[in-house]
């Protein structure tokens, strides 16, 4: 059986503690913290015949069990541990109780673990974080810590419909509301009821519709598109974008009221730039659910690239390799081909603008577009099969149309 350490000083989640596992402020060891009276290296735990023991580094502060200087001891269950301004208890594992996910970040890691008991909740949780950071992996963990896991989880891309489908997405409609309504439908909100609702792309919610889901959210009830009739909601609502909403309030494109309704718990995923930490983790989960093979020159090559997309920038390039390599041991030389260094931070906007105005797109980009296109083609506009067909969430099609202008519209079968 192996133990739990459990901060005491900042409470937090006790973390498991393994053969070896080494404790201090480097950060190469397994359990780093941060501390002025902690030693880079401060003590190491190991299990000898099934009993665990602490041993002293040499430290500068010392290391205290049960307010005792130790060099080498014993632990028991309960036991207090501390080293300088901080202090550990020995847990046992019934009492762990951890996020799904986690990081090697530090700072993220904390985050992450503060969800534990706002997942438990029904309070409405927001996520602020750019573009392709993982805020939709997230909501999934998040509802499945919650106790509304054994109800479905309906998501819905606030920024991919248009004004008339987005009220009825959420809220649904009866028959004969307007033209192409040939039958009652649910919204999102019925769908999930004893569930979870994730509104993506919150900031791009029409404001003639925000102030309906206000409405929804405070009195927990709706009404369908063309109904007299309102119906009772059980669901619990989280949401995400990318957009700057405090600019969206100043602009006046985003009601105040209900950024304070949805913003009782807040999440800030970071950009995989500032949490490198985990790429190493990252890049094996992708290699392993795509079966591609990167040598270490490669992967080197990889940590040096900005990535302005994210996760998803590095997920969809592991997955363009597998298409492209099949089989293949992915080299430098790949990775200086395959990876589009012109959507770095200082000159992705330029890019945008040419992809809009018809300048030539860089050589990656226009494979991608094409592709796009001929898709579209053979599915007649229909975005739902293309995204699926090209292993993209629908979201990320959505964004890719936009960025490279493609007008759905003109793909769809027009009547005889």
């Amino acid at each position: 059986m192996n133990y739990l350490l459990k901060p005491l000083t900042n409470p937090g989640i006790a973390s498991v503690i393994s053969d070896f596992m080494t404790l201090g402020t480097d950060k190469n060891c397994q359990y780093p913290v941060s501390s002025a009276d902690v030693s880079e290296r401060h003590v190491r735990f190991e299990y000898r015949d099934g009993n665990l023991v602490a041993k002293d580094l040499r430290s500068q502060a010392g290391t205290y069990v049960n307010g005792k200087k130790i060099i080498e001891q014993n632990l028991n269950l309960n036991d207090i541990l501390t080293l300088g301004d901080l202090e550990f208890q020995i847990v046992s594992p019934e009492e762990k109780t951890s996020f799904p996910l986690q990081s090697k970040n530090t700072i993220w890691n904390d985050e992450l673990n503060s969800l534990v008991h706002g997942a438990q909740s029904d309070f409405p949780i927001l996520m602020l974080g750019s573009s392709g950071s993982g805020k939709e992996v997230i909501a999934k963990a998040i509802h499945q810590s919650s106790r509304r896991k054994d109800g479905p989880l309906v998501c819905v891309n606030c920024s991919a419909l248009t004004e008339t489908l987005v009220e009825s997405e959420l809220f649904g409609h009866i028959k004969g509301s307007f033209t192409g309504a040939v039958s009652d439908r649910k919204g999102a909100f019925e769908s999930a009821r004893g569930g979870t609702l994730f509104l993506d792309e919150i900031g791009d919610l029409p404001y003639s519709i925000q102030a309906k889901l206000l409405r929804a959210l405070e009195n927990n009830e709706i009404r369908p598109v063309g109904s007299d009739r309102t119906i009772q909601t059980d669901v619990r609502i989280l949401a995400a974008t990318h957009k700057n909403l405090s600019e969206k309030i100043n602009q006046g494109t985003f009601r105040l009221d209900l950024y304070y309704r949805l913003n009782v718990i807040q999440v800030s995923p970071p950009d995989l730039v500032n949490r490198m930490e985990d790429f190493d983790m990252l890049m094996g989960e992708f290699c392993k659910n795509y079966r591609v093979r990167f040598s270490f020159a490669a992967i080197a090559e990889l940590k040096k690239y900005k990535w302005p997309g994210n996760i998803r920038e590095l997920k969809n390039l592991v997955a363009r390799c597998s298409a492209l390599y099949p089989h293949e041991l992915i080299t430098e030389s790949h990775i200086n081909k395959l990876l589009d260094k012109t959507t770095s931070e200082e000159t992705l906007d330029n890019e945008l603008v040419s992809g809009r105005t018809g300048q030539q797109l860089p050589i990656i980009k226009e494979i991608e577009k094409q592709m796009i296109i001929k898709r579209l083609a053979v599915n007649k506009g229909n975005q739902k099969l293309t995204a699926s067909e090209l292993g993209m969430p629908k979201s990320t099609l959505h964004d890719r149309l936009k960025y490279y202008n493609i007008d759905v519209v003109s793909f769809k079968q027009k009547p005889a």
